[in-house]
């Protein structure tokens, strides 16, 4: 079976983070970390265990199986307004423990369709397509792959697929 990796967000947050100002672009680049040469240029797929995000990675698994490259699966971590908290303005988010994520990799790590491919599992906090992108950059990832967003709160707000086809700077593939 195919190892996985943890990246917890305590971790997230003792590094570096570069200095987008700097007048040296290479040094900007060393204070981030490296990532396995293995999963870049890989196929980052978002993945909460919903029906839509589960599609998702059956198709991931193909796409990164087919090209002989790595999978980098995604679960994004909610992030709460303290207003929800405090009732108080302005708002400030703070991080809620999410469990979720630990249950899913062990999920994954028992899972036999995730065995003809190698993949990490990373957790991160915050906006979901940002971080789906922002995973993006880190690997190079060639493609990011999505469930497409179901319900009320999708159209209201935008679903996830159609505001990270907008902005993001590589191949971004909604499955139904």
């Amino acid at each position: 079976m195919a190892g996985h990796d943890f990246f917890d967000s305590a971790d997230r947050k003792r590094r570096p983070v570069a200095d987008h100002t700097a007048a040296d672009p290479l040094a900007a680049e060393e204070a981030r970390p490296s990532c396995d040469p293995a999963f870049k240029h890989g196929v980052v797929v978002g993945f909460d265990g919903s029906t839509s995000s589960e599609r998702a990675l059956a198709y991931a698994i193909g796409m990164a199986s087919r090209s002989g490259s790595g999978l980098i699966i995604v679960h994004v971590a909610n992030r709460l307004p303290t207003t929800v908290w405090a009732g108080c303005e302005p708002p400030v988010f703070v991080d809620v423990p999410d469990h979720r994520t630990e249950v899913l990799g062990l999920e994954l790590a028992c899972a036999d369709y995730l065995a003809e491919v190698p993949w990490i599992l990373v957790e991160r906090g915050g906006d979901i397509c940002h971080e789906l992108e922002e995973v993006g950059r880190e690997y190079e990832a060639d493609a990011i792959v999505v469930g497409s967003t179901h319900g009320i709160v999708g159209r209201i707000f935008g679903s996830v697929a159609g505001r990270l086809a907008k902005r993001a700077q590589r191949p971004v593939i909604v499955i139904p």
